[in-house]
């Protein structure tokens, strides 16, 4: 992967990777095994990729996101699901099919991860790599202008 055009403002990996940590541990449930898993494959596919916690507020204790070139994917947890939801997924080539959500949107897509359903790991880590891939493209084409 090529360097990552770095903000004034860049996330505490640290203290999101702690987050990130407590969010799966106090599940507790297939849920955080889902969590942990996917977090795993993301760092697999893109070792570089940065995790930051975000929008948090007194209703919702945050949200992990992972980020390259610009936000990949959010990896937000509800009672019946894990939702991926990537940032720049309606232009991914998706031929495994895993976008399940939010599929009427002109710019996101999201996969709804469900207890005991098998993800297909090798197509989603090609999906993280192609969102990051957008990302890198995205910003190329803004440093032109």
């Amino acid at each position: 992967m090529p360097p990552v055009e770095k903000s004034s403002a860049q996330p505490d990996a640290e203290a999101a990777s702690v987050s990130i940590d407590k969010r799966i541990e106090g599940l507790g449930d297939w849920r955080g095994e889902t969590l942990a898993r996917v977090r795993q494959l993301i760092h697999e596919a893109c070792p570089q990729i940065q995790e930051e916690w975000k929008w948090v507020k007194p209703t919702s204790p945050g949200v992990p996101v992972w980020s390259y070139a610009g936000g990949v994917c959010t990896g937000e947890v509800y009672k019946g699901a894990v939702k991926l939801t990537f940032f720049r997924g309606a232009a991914l080539e998706d031929p495994a099919k895993l976008f399940n959500s939010s599929l009427k949107g002109n710019v996101r897509r999201a996969l709804d991860l469900h207890e005991g359903v098998e993800l297909a790991e090798a197509a989603f880590k090609r999906l993280i790599v192609s969102a990051v891939e957008a990302n890198v493209a995205a910003q190329a084409a803004r440093k032109k202008k």
